[in-house]
């Protein structure tokens, strides 16, 4: 017998490739700027994920290229056009 439900985006990967696709949905400041607020708003209040499961999604993330953060921590950008952010490993 389950008594908590399944979490979708306690996978970190799960978590990052959900944010990415956030942050592709996002329109962009200048530079490519993603601010984020934009992406965490979505993920925690739309999708229901945690704080946890944001950080831990946002380091994958960074670990695998497919974003990069800010050293403020106020914004991330996509990386460049013409990759496969999500089928790179």
């Amino acid at each position: 017998m389950k008594h908590t439900a399944e979490r979708p985006y306690a996978d970190p990967d799960a978590a990052a490739r959900k944010l990415v696709e956030l942050a592709v949905s996002v329109a962009a400041a200048q530079d490519g700027r993603i601010y984020i607020e934009r992406i965490n708003g979505q993920f925690m209040i739309e999708l229901k994920g945690s704080g946890s499961e944001f950080g831990a999604g946002l380091r994958y993330a960074i670990e695998r290229g497919w974003l990069s953060k800010h050293e403020s921590g106020t914004y991330v950008k996509l990386m460049p056009p013409g990759e496969d952010l999500l089928t790179r490993k």
